[in-house]
């Protein structure tokens, strides 16, 4: 199945509500989405060849959602870049996939401009805006234009999207609709919508996450849509469209709570919210206890990453539920393999590992990427006889639950010791002043890496950092064995966070190299 056949094909039609995107001045229909995704292919295959990429570049919008489903619909591959980058590594994402064109809003194109020349292949830009690039997208599709066949390879490269770069340079991974048909499929079987749910989507269009978006409406389901994450924003529109479920990272989630305790009337805020589904980042169980007792949601987990085309893990309400009552093993897990995903875990040589010993997590099954665009050797190591190995290090026990120990590349060497950074964060974040931390590993002449630990302060909390220090370090001295504590901590105001939410441990183990006060 192709991918806007998956979105709006008729086989969702008839249970489908006439919404399908709401925004804060209004939305699409069903029926306006499908029309604009289909008077979109003949203009769009003129800007690239057939297989060719066309790059977008907007914040949250209809017009995104119809384009990430025209452009594989006119036989090319849509390339959704992350504008939080800065325009140099545009260029270069740009140059890497060899586009051909780019399509964006004013302020995008406006960002790119003193640069866009440096892309060799980009020959146009279309503005998602009145007056922005060398032809505005409503002028391109009201131009004539021959008429373009659908592509017919649910193989094809749909999506190129780049990683964030958390392990090293950023790649493009190619998604294809029949991975991401797989995804929407596992999910759609493991973390199903009710036929009455209004699903909010508040990240980036730009990211792998997006196809929730095209799970909401395979569904029938109306997605709400924010330009950008804003609190109020958020908690008026949950209101306005009665939304039910939304997908949010730790820090969204954390804000919402301090906005909605700030309201006239607490209460109201998020009233209609029942489920809450997370997985940019691991959600701190103090943090879940808090929504839960002020907002009385269900959540739901899902592990995955770009190269899974979304997720692939899932741990149930029902697990969150019996998590919160005492079994607190349950909220340290990721979950089980959903429908149609195999799950092993194995040592470096490549052999599988003994029930309860960690080892790298490899997955195998359709929603596996195509591998990464233009890059052979990286895609080798990635798919190796057909398993995905993730770099991710996990633990299944004996009813095949399965706990992420670390990032293979977070894992702090000291001493000779192998150390989880995910281990002292979770416990240093138990301080109840503690409102984000992340450990990584920095150069020390004694122990070849020292264990450091950023962290930030929630609002409000006391200046007194000396006295601070010492009670954070009395909590990891208490529950960790001495070679695993921070042999530094950092108060800093934020942490360095890609789009998906996720710390950026490369950047913000060079801040803390830098010295004692890195920002």
């Amino acid at each position: 199945m192709l991918l806007h056949d998956l979105a709006l094909g008729p086989g969702t039609a008839a249970a489908a509500h006439r919404d399908a995107i709401l925004t804060s001045d209004g939305g699409w229909s069903r029926d306006e989405l499908r029309d604009t995704v289909h008077s979109m292919v003949p203009p769009l295959a003129t800007l690239a060849p057939r297989g060719g990429r066309i790059a977008v570049a907007a914040d949250g919008r209809p017009e995104v959602v119809g384009l990430l489903l025209a452009i594989p619909a006119a036989g090319r591959v849509a390339v959704p870049l992350n504008t939080r980058l800065t325009p140099d590594d545009l260029v270069a994402q740009l140059d890497a996939a060899g586009v051909a064109a780019i399509i964006g809003t004013a302020e995008e194109l406006g960002r790119l401009a003193p640069v866009l020349g440096q892309a060799a292949t980009v020959k146009t830009s279309v503005g998602l805006d009145p007056g922005a690039g060398d032809i505005s997208l409503a002028a391109l599709v009201a131009a004539p234009a021959p008429a373009a066949a659908v592509a017919e390879d649910a193989a094809a490269p749909a999506w190129v999207v780049f990683t964030s770069g958390t392990t090293g340079r950023p790649k493009g991974v190619v998604l294809t609709a029949r991975s991401l048909g797989a995804a929407v499929a596992t999910t759609a079987a493991a973390r199903p919508f009710a036929d009455d749910d209004v699903y909010l989507y508040p990240f980036p269009l730009y990211h792998v996450s997006a196809y929730n978006v095209v799970h909401a409406l395979h569904r029938g389901r109306p997605v709400v849509l924010p330009r950008r994450f804003d609190p109020a924003e958020i908690t008026r529109l949950a209101a306005e469209h009665d939304v039910t479920v939304m997908s949010l990272a730790p820090t969204m989630l954390r804000r919402l709570l301090d906005h909605r305790a700030q309201a006239p009337d607490p209460t109201a805020a998020l009233a209609g919210l029942r489920t809450v589904a997370y997985g940019a980042a691991p959600m701190a169980p103090t943090l879940l206890a808090e929504a839960h007792a002020a907002l009385g949601v269900d959540f739901a987990q899902g592990y995955g990453m770009t190269e899974l085309s979304g997720n692939a893990v899932f741990l149930s309400p029902e697990d969150h539920r019996r998590g919160l009552d005492g079994e607190e093993h349950l909220l340290a897990a990721a979950g089980r393999p959903g429908p149609g995903v195999e799950l092993r875990l194995v040592a470096e040589d490549g052999s599988e590992v003994p029930t309860g010993t960690p080892g790298e997590i490899t997955v195998r099954g359709e929603q596996v990427c195509a591998g990464y665009w233009d890059e052979p050797q990286a895609t080798t190591e990635l798919i190796r006889d057909g398993w995905l190995h993730t770099g991710d290090v996990g633990v299944l026990d004996g009813t095949g639950l399965l706990t992420v120990v670390d990032r293979a590349k977070d894992i702090i060497v000291s001493g000779g010791e192998n150390i989880s950074s995910r281990e002292v964060e979770d416990l240093v974040a138990q301080h109840p002043a503690v409102d984000r931390v992340a450990v990584v590993g920095v150069p020390d002449d004694r122990w070849g890496e020292a264990v450091c630990a950023a962290v930030v302060l929630r609002p409000g909390t006391s200046d007194d950092r000396t006295n601070l220090t010492a009670e954070i370090l009395a909590l990891t001295g208490a529950h960790l064995a001495g070679f695993k504590r921070p042999k530094r901590l950092v108060f800093v105001d934020s942490l360095p966070v890609n789009a998906s939410g996720k710390v950026n441990k490369p950047d913000l183990r060079r801040r803390l190299a830098a010295g004692p006060q890195p920002y």
